[in-house]
This record gives C-alpha cells, structure tokens and sequence, in this order.
C-alpha cells in the first residue's frame, strides 16, 4: 500500500488562509452592523432635533407681534391673519411646533386663494420665498408665532393680496424653515380661511394641506404626489393613459 506524503507546509498555508477568510468575514459583518447602528442613531438624533409645524390647537394661547411701522396683530389659537392698513399688508400665523427640535423661520411665499394639492402638488420655487427680516423661532412641542408683510405699492403680490382680503377671500402662505442647526429644511403649506364674524379685526382660520423635506425623503413622495396630480387632469378632461 503507497504511502501518502504529508505537505505540511501546503497544509499549513491553507489553514492560515482559511482563517484569514473567515475573520475578513466576521470583520466585514462587524463593520456592517457598526455602519447600520450609527445611522440608526443618526436617524433618531435628527428627529430629536426635527421641527414639524402646524396649525395651533384652539386652545393654544393668543399670539401677539409688532412690525417695525408700529402695526400689531394677534391671532387665537388655530387662527391666522391677512390684514390691510393704509394699503398695506400684514400676514400672520398662530403656529405650533408638534417636532421636538426647534423651528426656525427662514422665508416665505404667498398668494391669493385656497390651493388644493391636486391642482398644485409641489411648494413655490426656493428663490420666490421672501426671507425673513426677523428671527422667529417655534419651540419643540410649543407655540409661536410667524409674520410677513407686504408693503411696496409696485410689488403684484402685495396688490393680489390686498384684493382678496378686501373681497375676502382665502389666502396660501408656504413656510421655509429649519432647525437650530439651519438643517433639515422644510416647507409646510397654510390655507388662511376667512371667519364670517364681522368684528374678526382680519383674524382667519388656518388649515394645512402639506408638508416637504427638502433635505432627504419625507413621508411622502413628491413624484406621487405630482402622478396622481397628472392621473387627476388626465380624468378631469377625458384623457388616457
């Protein structure tokens, strides 16, 4: 019967090889869930750090700011304002904070009438907004109060606004925001709805229709958002496909 030499050396250099394989893969493994839990907390640490603002509770206190020409306005809870003096316009909103980070309001943009998402699914272009000339902030999981005003005679904004408070009419303010960090911008959309009581002094009922992260994926899909918005005008006018 032959005899089989041993190679040791071969033997040997397979072993070395086999374990080098097999810690390579219990490092890739440990680097792989070291890389996942660090963006799990990521995650977690920028929703501590998140503001989502919304319309106020009815309860919520009465807001009350000044403009740099001396006019005031102060909105209840779940109320906003669209007020006119002297040819002037002045925009108010009753906020709440439901995020637990700090808001921060950077601009704004506005126009006359109730926009629907169906009609316009996606917020103004970012140059439209008009920045803030004031520093706001929302507190996490409190209130504040957010403001604008219009008030050059040659600007076509103001004149649009002007005529639907007069004929009182509804009127849409988009908010840009951020949190304390000017990170994880957003922009959520108001409806200010006019009150039927004559002595409201320009005091409307605020709704919200939507919200946009502009820093990384929301809960929702803009490009849903803007199918269905198609999928609707296609139907509207007897459209396929």
């Amino acid at each position: 019967m032959p005899l089989i030499a041993t190679d040791w050396a071969t033997l040997s250099s397979l072993a070395t090889a086999l374990g080098t394989l097999v810690l390579a893969i219990a490092t890739f493994a440990a680097v792989r869930s070291s890389n996942r839990s660090a963006l799990i907390a990521e995650l977690a640490l920028q929703e501590q750090r998140r503001p989502i603002l919304v319309p106020s509770h009815l309860d919520d206190p009465v807001q009350k700011l000044g403009f740099a020409d001396g006019v005031w306005i102060q909105a209840a809870g779940g109320r906003g304002v669209a007020k006119l003096v002297d040819g002037n316009v002045y925009l108010g909103i009753n906020l709440r904070n439901v995020g637990n980070g700090i808001g921060v309001l950077q601009g704004w943009s506005a126009r006359a009438g109730q926009t629907f998402t169906s009609e316009l699914p996606t917020h103004q272009p970012l140059s439209d907004f008009r920045l803030q000339t004031r520093d706001l902030y929302i507190p996490g999981n409190g209130t504040g109060m957010w403001q604008g005003a219009l008030r050059n005679p040659d600007d076509p904004l103001r004149r649009a606004l002007a005529e639907a408070i007069e004929r009182g009419t509804p009127v849409t303010v988009e908010l840009l925001y951020s949190d304390l960090a000017g990170r994880q911008r957003a922009v959520t959309r108001f409806g200010l709805i006019p009150m039927e009581h004559p002595h409201s002094d320009g005091e409307m009922v605020t709704a919200m229709s939507r919200h946009w992260f502009l820093d990384g994926e929301g809960p929702r899909s803009d490009s849903d958002e803007l199918h269905s918005a198609i999928a609707d005008l296609r139907a509207q006018v007897g459209v396929d496909g």
